[in-house]
């Protein structure tokens, strides 16, 4: 495993995803004063061979929090960002905004998208299949969970609500086999509720889904589907905390860990691309002084 740090300028540095578009690196993360602050903003940073970093765009919200960048690329080819604001001034009930931005080339952006459907709800990580991307919201009316689904990255339809299980679910990441949609979700304990991940499935059209719990807690969960077909999963682990590259089974519905990164007190939410026979892995760490971000190169380990 090879593991540097790519990115510290701000006091705090956490949040991110990573993708490989137009044979470049892109990797997106939140820039705060804090872990929760009223200054968040989104930026984006670019590498031609995942080594020297230069700043692509910088993305604000006057009057609100932007986090939870999440990178995706749409049907027709775009680069897309998409993320949440925490608005310092709710609008009624309603205290998040959903957001997209586009890029046709990594360096010219739209502004950002607030589809109408995206208010009230924190619409996390987009996975594309078959020409349309889907996104689970979460928090405010989607407290229940709903499944939306988007053509273009712009406008957002519902497909399914109130799928999640019983307790506080919210964080997921999507993956697509086939014939079948798998969603790794995180759950808090709240209010005396479960707190164990769960392990979605659905058939299309991705509206009745069965969950499977997992046995362990854990956060920041981002899963990718190999070409032979197994899941694997980063996800933030607890006692002590730390990021931690997994393999997620289906069935009978178990997480075996693999790999921890180095990392620790404030860690998680990593972005994770197959290139090349590796994984590519970023993700962002307090274990040395501050939040960084760092991006970390390993073998694909071998089937368990």
């Amino acid at each position: 495993m090879e593991v540097s740090m790519i990115w510290d300028r701000a006091p705090h540095n956490a949040f991110t995803d990573l993708i490989r578009f137009r044979e470049q690196w892109y990797c997106a993360f939140r820039e705060g004063d804090s872990h929760v602050s009223e200054s968040g903003n989104l930026r984006v940073i670019r590498s031609l061979d995942g080594r020297h970093w230069t700043s692509a765009a910088l993305m604000c919200w006057d009057g609100g929090d932007v986090r939870d960048a999440k990178l995706s690329i749409t049907a027709d080819g775009q680069l897309m960002l998409n993320g949440a604001v925490r608005l310092l001034q709710p609008l009624g009930e309603n205290r998040h905004q959903s957001l997209t931005w586009l890029s046709r080339d990594g360096e010219t952006w739209s502004g950002a998208y607030a589809c109408p459907s995206g208010l009230g709800t924190w619409r996390w990580s987009a996975t594309w299949h078959q020409g349309a991307g889907y996104s689970f919201g979460y928090s405010g009316k989607d407290s229940r969970g709903t499944l939306y689904r988007t053509f273009d990255g712009i406008h957002w339809e519902t497909i399914a609500q109130e799928v999640f299980p019983e307790g506080y679910a919210n964080e997921t990441s999507i993956a697509f086999a086939p014939d079948t949609a798998y969603c790794l979700l995180r759950r808090d304990p709240r209010d005396g509720g479960p707190e164990t991940a769960q392990l979605g499935s659905a058939k299309p059209p991705y509206v009745n889904w069965t969950w499977v719990d997992l046995g362990l807690r854990l956060g920041g969960p981002k899963m990718i589907r190999l070409e032979d077909g197994r899941l694997l999963a980063v996800v933030r682990l607890h006692e002590p905390a730390r990021t931690t590259l997994c393999e997620v089974q289906p069935e009978p519905g178990h997480v075996t860990t693999l790999l921890d990164l180095p990392s620790g007190g404030d860690t998680s939410y990593a972005g994770m691309v197959v290139h090349q026979g590796q994984l590519w892995i970023s993700y962002y760490s307090s274990h040395q002084e501050k939040t960084q971000i760092y991006l970390a190169r390993t073998d694909i380990p071998d089937r368990h």
